[in-house]
């Protein structure tokens, strides 16, 4: 169980762990390129950890240790089938695009995770795989896992998404290299780029015109050395730390700041927080920043449209954030936080609730009603790394004492988070 207690301030510089979805990517890539790709920053946490185990029962050499990764690529057709399931734990990035991996290889497999990916839905991958020409099966008609896949023999198709999701867009780009002729995805929304950035990273050729991605079959990847930069994911939850106490100020060093992932700058700036990108630079098609965060008051804003895909995943500790906002903080067109780890808008409203927080569901998101006084809690992570996080935040402007039960969950994302809070809490 972690603890939290109110603090007076946050200060100092650090850094925060590799970004998840790169990390993920990297390790993935690296098995299909031919050559080695040795990976710096990787996130050592159990999702990314799943999706190296996978690819070792595959055949691929990897050796890890810390947030070094040297992994032995074999190009495209060296994987061996494995002679028992792939599990891929609580991973959803993991189980998604290797789908669309495995649907280029001539073997069959099954993959299958723990209870939480039991419950999330596969058929937005699995019905353009199934297009493409690959065997899928699953539970509901491969609505859930375990997924059964035998892939090969695929043609390229032109994809229009209902969701800007990409796992989905990933997936079907991963096949469609060794698909023939040309492979598309249209989103409603601009979904996270990583994959079309590193792809490039590794010797393919992408081609973006607006909101379509398109790559083409028969195309090899090239080992290379990646670093992968700190997870503005992980360092969201920071930032609303600078935001929830006076008189706090934070370096955060070395953060992907990817357009597609920075809608949670955008948001504090336009809340009225004090954040500044220093030292910017591209690395390996990502660019990165130092985050300078300084604490000034909030006040409630909109946040719908364009901007959720790029905050997806930061909206529970944006929630967070907002109790503490003049005015009302209206979330809405997220209704893919429905299938997440948790239902995280049904979550998110229940544990908040808990501090003596306003906030009120809504179909598609939340109304938060700010400037509450928050009082400490005993709170469920529901087993969710992002809800564990978020109510940690909580707890730090809370009177009396927060308990965060089922805090493992938060090693997913964030190996050390307890520890690192404690260090700039004064």
């Amino acid at each position: 169980m972690l603890r939290i207690k109110p603090t007076n301030q946050i200060s100092g510089t650090i850094r925060v762990p590799g970004d998840k979805s790169i990390s993920h990517r990297a390790v993935m890539f690296g098995a299909l390129a031919k050559g080695t790709t040795r990976i710096e920053g990787f996130l050592p946490g159990a999702d990314c950890l799943s999706t190296i185990q996978c690819f070792k029962q595959m055949g691929i050499e990897i050796e890890q240790a810390g947030d070094r990764v040297t992994v032995q690529g074999k190009g495209w057709y060296g994987l061996q089938e494995p002679s028992s399931r792939l599990d891929v734990g609580n991973s959803g990035t993991t189980i998604r695009l290797m789908a669309g991996i495995m649907a280029t290889q001539p073997f069959h497999v099954v993959m299958e995770g723990d209870e939480s990916i039991a419950k999330r839905p596969m058929r937005r991958v699995i019905g353009p795989l199934r297009q493409m020409g690959a065997k899928i099966d699953g539970r509901k008609e491969g609505e859930f896992t375990p997924l059964s896949i035998r892939g090969g023999g695929l043609t390229g198709i032109s994809y229009e998404s209902p969701v800007a999701s990409a796992q989905v867009k990933s997936a079907i780009l991963l096949a469609g290299l060794q698909a023939q002729g040309e492979t598309s995805v249209t989103e409603p929304h601009l979904s996270r780029d990583h994959t079309e950035r590193m792809l490039q990273a590794f010797g393919v050729q992408v081609e973006r015109d607006g909101l379509t991605v398109r790559v083409k079959g028969g195309q090899e990847l090239q080992g290379r050395d990646i670093q992968v930069p700190g997870d503005i994911s992980s360092a969201a939850f920071l930032i609303a730390a600078v935001m929830m106490v006076p008189g706090s100020s934070l370096l955060i060093e070395n953060v992907g700041i990817n357009p597609s992932r920075t809608g949670i700058i955008d948001v504090v700036r336009q809340m009225g927080g004090g954040l500044e990108l220093l030292n910017e630079r591209v690395v390996n098609e990502e660019p990165v920043a130092d985050l300078l965060v300084t604490y000034a008051p909030l006040h409630g804003i909109e946040i719908a449209g364009d901007i959720i895909p790029r905050l997806i995943d930061e909206i529970p500790v944006i929630a967070v954030m907002a109790t503490q906002a003049a005015g009302q903080t209206v979330i809405r067109d997220a209704q893919e936080l429905k299938v997440k780890e948790t239902d995280r808008i049904a979550t998110v409203v229940t544990q908040l609730s808990k501090f003596g927080a306003q906030v009120e569901p809504t179909d598609d998101g939340m109304v938060i009603t700010g400037s509450s006084k928050l009082k400490g809690a005993v709170i469920d992570s529901m087993g969710d790394h992002r809800i564990g996080m978020a109510m940690a935040i909580a707890g730090l402007a809370a009177q009396g004492e927060t308990q965060i039960e089922n805090d493992e969950a938060i090693a997913v994302s964030f190996p050390g988070f307890s520890e690192l809070l404690s260090r700039i809490s004064l």
